[in-house]
């Protein structure tokens, strides 16, 4: 059947092929902006969800060390979801980062390494960590790093006694874990140190903090220390080269060490 045409009809362009070709071309054109911009989008919406939901186990974690440190819980479990990367344990061993704590005549902690639990993301680009009973985290691709939760050091300006906890991360071989995973924790062995400071060098005792340089956290370290305890100093160094800080402590006539072993047993 022949189509019908009327006079000053504009209709004779108009085909069904046509209508199809430019519905079609709409779709592929809508497709095509949602792969371009939306998805990327969705990506690192997602990223960021994993590295937020990782920083609360990482806290949830830190209560663990301190129910084994401070409540002397022999054996802690968690599972948790390990998503957009990897949780690794680092051993102290094997730990290039360092605490050392000294007076003039005497050195009282010499090169303590404490491991970590290091949560590691390629796609979000961060790195997220519970070392010595701290979690901090630091971006991959700039210099930096914060704090998280805190750990348990404590000054008392009244009795001029500062209290230092010392966690020692260590584990029998290599374990890394994506996806599920359940960390087990027992306590190791435990030493308390006090020690009276001799009066000449109330205020003369140091701590030097040297960070791992490829996995600098020494800049939430320095806030750390300069925010919480009044009257410490950083004599030497600068936060973020990954070289060596020495801070002096504030004026103790008294030190209590305590450092304790974390063994992780599984994740």
């Amino acid at each position: 059947m022949l189509p019908f045409y009327y006079e000053g009809s504009n209709d004779r362009g108009v085909s069904e092929s046509i209508g199809f070709i430019l519905i079609f071309g709409i779709v592929i054109a809508g497709i095509a902006l949602v792969t371009l911009y939306g998805y990327p989008l969705l990506l690192q919406q997602q990223q960021g969800a994993d590295v937020k939901i990782m920083e609360k186990n990482m806290i949830v974690l830190q209560n663990d060390l301190k129910s084994l440190a401070y409540k002397t819980v022999p054996f802690k479990e968690t599972s948790l979801k390990i998503g957009g990367g990897s949780l690794t344990v680092y051993n102290s061993s094997s730990d290039q980062s360092d605490f050392t704590i000294s007076d003039p005549a005497n050195l009282y902690v010499d090169k303590f390494n404490a491991g970590e639990l290091r949560y590691e993301s390629v796609s979000a680009q961060m790195d997220i960590s519970l070392q010595n009973g701290a979690v901090v985290m630091r971006p991959r691709i700039a210099q930096g790093s914060t704090m998280l939760a805190e750990p348990r050091w404590f000054h008392d300006q009244n009795t001029k006694t500062m209290v230092i906890n010392l966690i020692n991360i260590t584990s029998t071989n290599i374990m890394a874990k994506e996806g599920i995973g359940t960390v087990q924790m027992t306590l190791g062995e435990t030493n308390y140190t006090y020690i009276p400071i001799d009066p000449v060098n109330y205020d003369k005792v140091s701590l030097k903090y040297t960070p791992n340089p490829t996995k600098d956290y020494s800049i939430a370290w320095d806030n750390y220390f300069m925010n919480n305890f009044p009257g410490m100093t950083r004599t030497s160094g600068t936060p973020g080269s990954g070289g060596a800080i020495t801070y002096g402590l504030p004026t103790v006539n008294t030190l209590v060490i305590k450092t304790y072993e974390v063994q992780i047993k599984n994740i």
